[in-house]
């Protein structure tokens, strides 16, 4: 078997851990191989729509980003609520965000703040499962698995699990967050996942050349070649199982490949999440439909200037090296950026110097996309306690991803019972932004 495995870590107040991973030979939990779900895909690929060219990165602030340092600092509202970072003025007039985020600032033409995200559930599990596939489920806070199709998933499953001009997966995940999966779509629409060791494993140490002959690669392949060999999968490869290691083998890995990079664009992103998003973008660029990324540590119930002070200027360096580096390379039409989280945080400051959980009110911060950018939709509260104007939902956030992806709001597909199941029940999209 080829396990290509990552790590578990980012454990956030409700005890809630990840952990992500990669079977090429058999896919986890699932007892599927790639070649299998391969086959599945096949079945239906003469009712596979060709794939547009639009792409999403979906950047994900685990643990629930505050809405108040980030982009909604409400510096008018008494000193317990207000911004304790300040604020700073953007390029669009009367418009500021956190103080932390001065590079996001000069780029805000490129982007959509909306400051009246909303919904009920403020807990992690169920919070994050509400916003990753526009449903609630409180019994995610129990830890039961996630009952409705992520987003990705959503869009492999319309498009085609991979890019057939490119071979690239059509939904990647570079970490991975809960209920980021199919569901009951099947496993054929998981993320195809890079994080960990699953990226050491797609760098092979072999020339293409042997690579090209099949019957040298039990022979020639390095670490992969021994996990191969021990599971028998390259007995009796056949067509599909040549597509399976196609994905890991075959061109479409170069994209995934940092050093082919420009130093000097790899620097003005930097390091950690700034290499997540430059990878996202040549994903992107390389024909992938939808992009997740993990960024953790935004659970404050105290201290929150110095978490802030520690993540959000790594947040605007790398959001303003994507934003610029799209748009000098005309994709700003292609590819969508979608800056969420599980909830927002309490508006009052608390006895720890901190805020807790809070999903009455929350922000989304958009860049780029086939969308109307430069602008604010919606208001808070006085107190940014709720909405005041134009509150938006989940299920209006999935509408949204789905216009620009291309993907018709009264998408369904047949559930387990053999029922036909709308993806969206109730969403409208952000009307500012169409």
């Amino acid at each position: 078997m080829l396990s290509i495995v990552g790590r578990a870590n980012s454990q956030n107040c409700d005890g809630m851990r990840r952990r992500d991973f990669l079977k090429v030979g058999t896919l986890a939990l699932s007892g599927i191989t790639l070649a299998d779900l391969l086959r599945s895909r096949a079945a239906a690929e003469s009712s596979s729509r060709p794939p547009a060219e639009t792409s999403v990165v979906w950047l994900w602030l685990v643990g629930g980003a505050t809405h108040v340092e980030t982009f909604d600092p409400k510096m008018s509202a008494p000193a317990e609520y207000r911004s304790i970072v300040g604020e700073v003025q953007t390029s669009l007039p009367g418009v500021t965000i956190g103080g932390l985020f001065p590079q996001m600032a000069t780029l805000a033409k490129h982007m959509t703040f909306v400051r009246s995200f909303a919904h009920e559930n403020s807990g992690h599990g169920g919070g994050t499962h509400y916003v990753m596939t526009g449903y609630n489920f409180p019994a995610a806070d129990q830890g039961l698995s996630p009952v409705k199709p992520s987003l990705g998933s959503i869009a492999a499953r319309y498009r085609g699990a991979s890019n057939p001009r490119t071979g690239i997966p059509t939904y990647v995940r570079l970490n991975g967050t809960y209920a980021d999966g199919p569901a009951w779509l099947g496993a054929a629409y998981n993320p195809f996942d890079v994080s960990g060791d699953s990226r050491n494993n797609m760098a092979l140490r072999v020339g293409l050349d042997r690579v090209a002959d099949r019957r040298s690669l039990l022979k020639d392949l390095d670490r992969v070649d021994r996990e191969v060999d021990r599971s028998g999968l390259m007995r009796g490869l056949d067509g599909f199982e040549g597509q399976a290691f196609d994905i890991v083998l075959g061109r479409s890995k170069e994209a995934f490949d940092l050093d082919r990079e420009d130093p000097r664009v790899r620097a003005k992103y930097g390091p950690g999440l700034g290499d997540q998003m430059l990878l996202a973008r040549r994903l992107c660029e390389a024909g992938t439909g939808f992009v997740t990324i993990h960024s953790g540590g935004w659970d404050m119930h105290g201290q929150i200037e110095a978490g802030c002070r520690n993540l959000c200027p790594k947040v605007d360096q790398a959001v303003a090296a994507f934003v610029d580096d799209v748009a000098q390379r005309g994709l700003s039409k292609r590819i969508l950026l979608v800056i969420t989280g599980e909830f927002g945080r309490t508006p009052r400051i608390n006895g720890s110097a901190g805020r807790d959980h809070w999903a009455p009110l929350s922000t989304l911060a958009f860049a780029h996309g086939n969308l109307r950018q430069g602008q604010v939709v919606g208001e808070s509260s006085s107190k940014v306690e709720v909405p005041k104007s134009t509150p938006i939902s989940p299920q209006d956030l999935m509408t949204t991803v789905f216009h620009h992806l291309g993907i018709d709001r009264g998408l369904h597909y047949l559930d387990p019972a053999g029922r036909p199941t709308s993806m969206i029940t109730s969403g409208k999209p952000i009307h500012e932004m169409i």
